[in-house]
């Protein structure tokens, strides 16, 4: 139910909380009152105009990522392979006149002629219902080996106001309407690709992360003997939602050499490369290396909270190499 007024809380705190302690702690503090009190007015401006600049024009820009992942287990035949990933949609914030925003993540993935397309989870804000008016909008999606997609922890139903039965029909829901938008979506399972004589694995877990209310439905070696066991010597990209899982989980417990994640918008905001976000998160933007192995994690292609200030919306172009 909480994140039902997500949205109002974020406008209250913004808007009005924020700026009035900005103002009352320079009065207060300030040994010159006047001055505390101009400085105050100035700052609590400041921090209002940010917050209305992030919900309005900081929301809607789309960077596309250039990402190379060079590899020596990479088969030869894969060497150049393209695979475009998006995560977070979030379709229920992208309504009215910011419907055009999903035209847009949809024309800029196609325009980059990948091989393969990959979603890293949270299509939806709360509710299945949200989907449906862009049901047509993700069927224009095109690749030649395939649009996979795996889901994250809002497409699971727990944040819903509802009893246990109609959650487990409201994911049900959800998991019909992603595979009618056109994805093959990967439940604890994976698919071979093939190319010439080489072949790759996209294996695509369920959510797994270590917060409390996160959903703990991944299971790495279901994923990759479902359907049909896999040889371990195949060149393996991973998918998983939470970033969290790469270290508990899918480092451990298998040989992926590359995992794509979402979860963390990357903050929302930034500030000289950093965001609050990353207090709580090893990993929550960009590239990072374990060896021979890698986990990128994708700062979202939209949001819950309508807002993003340095943080813009993106897609990642991942070019795998043979090293």
């Amino acid at each position: 139910m909480i994140l039902r007024f997500a949205i109002p809380f974020f406008i209250t705190v913004g808007f009005v909380i924020v700026p009035l302690l900005l103002f009352l702690l320079c009065r207060k503090f300030l040994p010159n009152k006047r001055y505390g009190t101009v400085l105050g007015i100035l700052l609590a401006a400041i921090e209002i105009s940010l917050v209305a600049y992030g919900m309005t024009a900081g929301f809607r820009p789309l960077v596309v990522r250039q990402v190379e992942f060079a590899s020596a287990d990479l088969p030869a035949a894969f060497d150049g392979y393209r695979i475009v990933q998006f995560s977070d949609a979030h379709v229920g914030s992208m309504t009215g006149s910011r419907q055009e925003m999903v035209q847009q993540l949809i024309d800029s993935v196609n325009a980059q002629h990948p091989d393969m397309i990959v979603f890293t989870g949270d299509m939806q804000n709360i509710t299945p219902d949200e989907l449906i008016p862009s049901m047509l909008y993700f069927r224009q999606l095109l690749a030649y080996d395939g649009v996979y997609a795996v889901l994250g922890n809002h497409d699971y139903a727990v944040y819903q106001n509802c009893d246990d039965t109609e959650k487990a029909n409201n994911c049900l829901l959800t998991k019909d309407i992603i595979r009618k938008m056109g994805f093959d979506l990967l439940l604890n399972e994976h698919r071979i690709i093939h190319r010439d004589s080489d072949s790759i694995v996209v294996a695509g877990m369920e959510n797994w992360g270590v917060a409390e209310r996160a959903p703990k439905e991944g299971d790495v070696k279901k994923t990759l003997t479902h359907p049909s066991p896999l040889t371990s010597h195949l060149y393996t990209i991973m998918l998983q939602h939470d970033p969290t899982c790469w270290r508990e989980k899918i480092l451990p417990e298998c040989n992926a050499q590359l995992t794509l994640s979402g979860h963390t918008h990357g903050g929302q905001f930034s500030l000289f490369g950093w965001s609050p976000v990353a207090l709580t998160y090893d990993e929550w933007q960009g590239m990072t290396y374990e060896g021979d192995r890698a986990l990128y994690v994708s700062t979202g292609a939209g949001s819950l909270i309508p807002f993003r200030l340095n943080q813009p919306r993106e897609i990642v172009v991942i070019t795998l190499r043979k090293k």
